[in-house]
């Protein structure tokens, strides 16, 4: 019993982090491997339990979405394709394989994340009507890759989402950030698939998960939606270098 109530909190707190940032897999990936699961299989039923937790933050921010269909659809795609690509690549490759790489990329996503207010007016300077509606081929190639990598592990895929999104798209960055939750939904649920298929699942730890994370992803999204641009991009930069410091001494 105390293990499930760890469990079923460290999905809550993953589902509220999530929903305003990213990097909730940070909570509950430790919390698996503390109880004795093994690495692929803390992964794979960690993914599967937050998948509900990444629908309840989307719909937290329904009202954010609001105009974006087209976009969601386009780069949704991209969404998928990278999640099914990466979590082929989780039960294939050895687990050090992005070892190196993903903190790196985690850091550049918070460095896009700050220099996001100017770097959106260079870009606004030189994109078309269709780079800044859609952010173009430059942020597809991104959203796929970062989708690969949230197929194969997802621990602060939100931060990445959110530099890229918020460098090649002329949006605030609430909207954004429900931009964020879908993609990253789609990327969870796709490998969702994938592992079901093809992995073993821990049922009961995934159950508890995705308790937790669908009751701490409307949580989130609630008080998420309120914080002002300067403090989401703050939050956004510290989880990140948390994550990375986390991932590299993990």
């Amino acid at each position: 019993m105390p293990e499930a109530i760890a469990v079923f909190a460290a999905g809550v707190g993953a589902g509220g982090i999530n929903a305003i940032v990213g990097s909730g897999s940070l909570i509950t990936f430790p919390t698996l491997l503390a109880f004795g699961v093994p690495p692929v299989l803390a992964n794979v039923t960690n993914n599967v339990g937050l998948v509900p937790g990444s629908a309840s933050g989307a719909y937290g921010y329904r009202h954010e979405l609001t105009g974006q269909r087209g976009r969601l659809l386009r780069l949704g795609i991209g969404s998928a394709c990278g999640s099914a690509a990466g979590a082929i690549l989780l039960l294939k490759l050895p687990a050090s394989t992005f070892q190196v790489i993903v903190p790196a990329l985690i850091l550049l996503a918070c460095v896009l994340v700050i220099l996001q207010p100017w770097l959106n007016r260079w870009l606004a300077a030189h994109r078309d009507e269709e780079g800044s509606k859609h952010g173009g081929p430059p942020l597809f190639a991104g959203v796929a890759a970062s989708g690969v990598y949230g197929g194969y592990f997802g621990a602060a895929q939100g931060v990445l989402m959110i530099g890229l999104l918020g460098t090649f798209l002329d949006e605030p960055l609430q909207r954004v950030n429900g931009l964020k939750n879908v993609l990253t939904g789609i990327v969870n649920g796709v490998a969702a698939i994938v592992f079901i298929a093809l992995s073993h699942v821990a049922w009961l730890l995934a159950a508890l998960i995705a308790v937790g994370s669908t009751a701490g992803g409307l949580i989130g999204a609630r008080y998420g939606r309120r914080l002002p641009p300067m403090a989401l991009r703050v939050l956004v930069v510290i989880i990140g270098v948390i994550s990375a410091v986390r991932l590299i001494f993990f």
